[in-house]
């Protein structure tokens, strides 16, 4: 058993430091500040394979590995969560939930525009009547014509203002309950397709989030992503992998909180001495660094597994559910570390603790984890 990290694996590595060192860093807070999504950013993170970071070349990708695609992410959420969950839903939903599940002239149709960064991807799953009762969605798709017609909304949509390819779902046959749910490829600019109302957030205020509306939006039968019904079993899959890249961002805030209360603890001077010196602050500074390990340890053994092919249902529930948990942590003892200056925005630690409250709700809660981590390990026996 290896835990070294190969050349490539450390030439990535640099590669997505040294840009969220150079790239992102001196303008995290003008973009928090006005709530504005960084498209100048994101244009860069596609000239450099960020954008396709786990799809094969030939489809316009980077044809990275699941551990490369869980390092980028933690290196990037380091600097800026915000742009680490660009990546995140980017990769790891819209464009993963076409590469996986779509037909060939699908891919080949959408995937080159996406995983260049032409085009952002947009992921449609959540309503106002159905957040971790995914099944329980509203929005409908009728066959007619050689078209469906969608009528709807989602909620909560990472890219919902800026992305121009949307994987939406929709329930096709209400009597089957998540068995008449199928997936749908929607382009901005289609008639009826309306970007609504954009969330004032907590944190992540520079990754953009909104609500897609669909009124009588003619949608091509041949955009169907696989077969009608099969829609609630894609997420649920293409879910499995999003919280490996959810798992490695918590990683990446979890990490940013240490280093940053590590450079404060050194340089600041209290009672004739550094910070650093006082045992109750190693203690914090002790118990961050381990539980930041123990995280990536699980996200790197869930990427792992997912690079081999195996099932990583439970593996990713228990990595995003420990690291997000670890992550909130680390950004409260941070806050406490830096006192007063942890509450004000020229520390970055105030932003940290803002953004990592999204880790412990999205793409599935800690308690949804917990139940998914519970069916697994009652079945093994």
């Amino acid at each position: 058993m290896d835990f070294n990290l190969s050349e490539q694996e450390l030439a990535v590595q640099k590669l997505a430091r040294d840009f969220a060192r150079n790239e992102i860093a001196p303008h995290v807070m003008k973009y928090d500040e006005s709530q504005e999504f960084p498209m100048d950013i994101a244009k860069k993170l596609g000239d450099i394979g960020f954008l396709g970071i786990i799809f094969p070349e030939e489809y316009g990708g980077a044809g990275f590995s699941a551990i490369e695609y869980a390092i980028i992410v933690e290196e990037i959420s380091k600097v800026d969560p915000s742009m680490g969950l660009t990546l995140a839903a980017h990769n790891g939903l819209c464009t993963n939930h076409i590469y996986s599940y779509a037909n060939e002239d699908l891919k080949k149709k959408y995937l080159p525009d996406l995983t260049s960064g032409k085009k952002l991807g947009a992921w449609g799953l959540t309503e106002n009547v159905s957040g971790s009762d995914a099944a329980g969605m509203a929005t409908t798709a009728e066959r007619k014509n050689g078209h469906y017609i969608i009528n709807g909304s989602k909620l909560f949509i990472t890219h919902g203002s800026v992305g121009e390819t949307a994987v939406v779902t929709a329930v096709t046959d209400k009597s089957k309950n998540k068995n008449g749910i199928s997936a749908f490829i929607l382009e901005k600019g289609w008639k009826g397709f309306i970007t609504g109302k954009k969330e004032n957030k907590l944190g992540m205020r520079s990754s953009d989030t909104a609500e897609l509306i669909f009124e009588n939006v003619e949608v091509p039968a041949e955009n169907l992503i696989g077969e009608e019904g099969q829609g609630f079993k894609q997420c649920m899959q293409i879910l499995d992998g999003g919280r490996i890249a959810i798992a490695a961002l918590s990683l990446g805030i979890a990490q940013g909180a240490l280093d940053a209360s590590l450079k404060y603890a050194k340089e600041r001077k209290q009672f004739g001495k550094s910070l650093s010196e006082f045992q109750g602050i190693q203690f914090k500074l002790s118990d961050m660094a381990t539980q930041a390990d123990a995280a990536r340890l699980l996200v790197y053994k869930a990427a792992w597994m997912k690079d081999k092919g195996m099932n990583i249902n439970l593996s990713a529930a228990m990595a995003k559910l420990y690291a997000s948990e670890i992550a909130t942590k680390a950004t409260n003892e941070a806050i406490q570390i830096h006192g007063g200056y942890g509450f004000i925005k020229e520390f970055p630690v105030e932003k940290l603790y803002r953004d990592v409250k999204l880790m412990t709700i999205g793409e599935g809660t800690s308690e949804v984890q917990k139940m998914v981590i519970a069916r697994n390990i009652l079945n093994m026996f």
